[in-house]
């Protein structure tokens, strides 16, 4: 049965209801400007993904409790914050379809808003003694940034090795859900070794869903992404590597060749999407994706049984079946 996020969300429906308003306390400010950009923000919401692997990690782990309140606001403080920034970065002015922060006031504002978010997100777990959140939280940011630089410098070189590919998707994105769910399960007061379970979990979950999200560049289902952004990118992904490690010497010079000098070409992103196709990089990143999936679930299968697990599984077969 096709997952969906209402039936996922029902063990921790109500715990969202309440997190949505606390998290639009947590983000007020008494500068007029920063609560009207703010209350954009929280009104263009997407899934929700992550407050919800942090509530249901807590309800499989132990419990939900008042400080998986603060662990989810704060994942969500400080990845916005790196969103409003990075749309500076990439000088984009759209997001999940509508305007960025930074196209409807400026760069300079946009700066200063993710700035703020981010000191949000410090400052409540500082003032609530929630340093252990802080600590896991924090490394979680470090990781998407030394991520994202990592793939910046492989990009120039168009050096990339699968193994290469798995440290940036790890520090980039699955981090990032590895985090969510070691504060779901700190927050449940577990012990030291079942959060590094569920840490473990989450990283295989997010490492599952980046490649998904590789695979929408080549025209898999609809993700909102124009078709072979991340050739016209740069970008080494799964597919792609995969493809030029069983090219032969001559294939492999001319698609380097169209990514180096073609990027911006159409017609020569179409034949490296072409390339990679006939060369099976689509069957082989849809295996490696299933083998992580497989293995999250066989972590998530060593707890009992319950509504939360449910739902938690049924949320890891989302991230791999979603359509866009």
């Amino acid at each position: 049965m096709k997952p969906d996020l209402k039936q996922i969300q029902a063990p921790i429906a109500t715990e969202m209801t309440e997190f949505e308003k606390k998290f639009r306390d947590f983000m007020k400010s008494k500068v007029k400007l920063l609560d009207h950009i703010t209350n954009y923000i929280v009104k263009r919401k997407g899934k929700q993904m992550r407050p919800m692997f942090v509530f249901l990690t807590a309800g499989v782990s132990g419990g939900v409790t008042e400080s998986s309140y603060r662990g989810a606001a704060l994942i969500e403080l400080l990845h916005t914050a790196t969103l409003v920034h990075d749309d500076v970065v990439d000088d984009a002015n759209y997001r999940r379809g509508f305007f960025s922060v930074n196209a409807l006031w400026k760069n300079k504002i946009a700066v200063l808003v993710g700035d703020y978010l981010l000191s949000r997100g410090l400052l409540l777990s500082v003032d609530n003694g929630d340093f252990e959140l802080l600590r896991i939280v924090s490394q979680a940011v470090r990781e998407m940034s030394e991520g994202e630089l990592l793939q910046i410098a492989k990009a120039r070189k168009l050096d990339i090795t699968e193994e290469v590919y798995y440290k940036i998707i790890r520090q980039k994105t699955a981090s990032l859900i590895a985090s969510c769910c070691a504060v779901g399960a700190a927050t449940s007061g577990a012990e030291k070794d079942l959060i590094e379970k569920m840490r473990d979990f989450g990283e295989k979950v997010g490492m599952a869903f980046q490649i998904k999200d590789d695979l929408f560049d080549y025209g898999e289902d609809e993700i909102g992404k124009p078709v072979g952004i991340d050739i016209k990118e740069k970008k080494m992904t799964l597919p792609l590597i995969y493809a030029l490690n069983n090219a032969s010497w001559l294939d492999k010079k001319r698609i380097i060749y169209l990514i180096r000098n073609k990027n911006e070409d159409k017609k020569s992103v179409n034949e490296v999407i072409d390339f990679v196709k006939a060369s099976g990089g689509l069957q082989y990143a849809t295996e490696v994706m299933k083998q992580y999936f497989e293995d999250a679930l066989q972590i998530l299968r060593e707890f009992p049984e319950s509504d939360y697990r449910d739902s938690l599984e049924g949320l890891v077969r989302y991230t791999i079946e979603r359509k866009k």
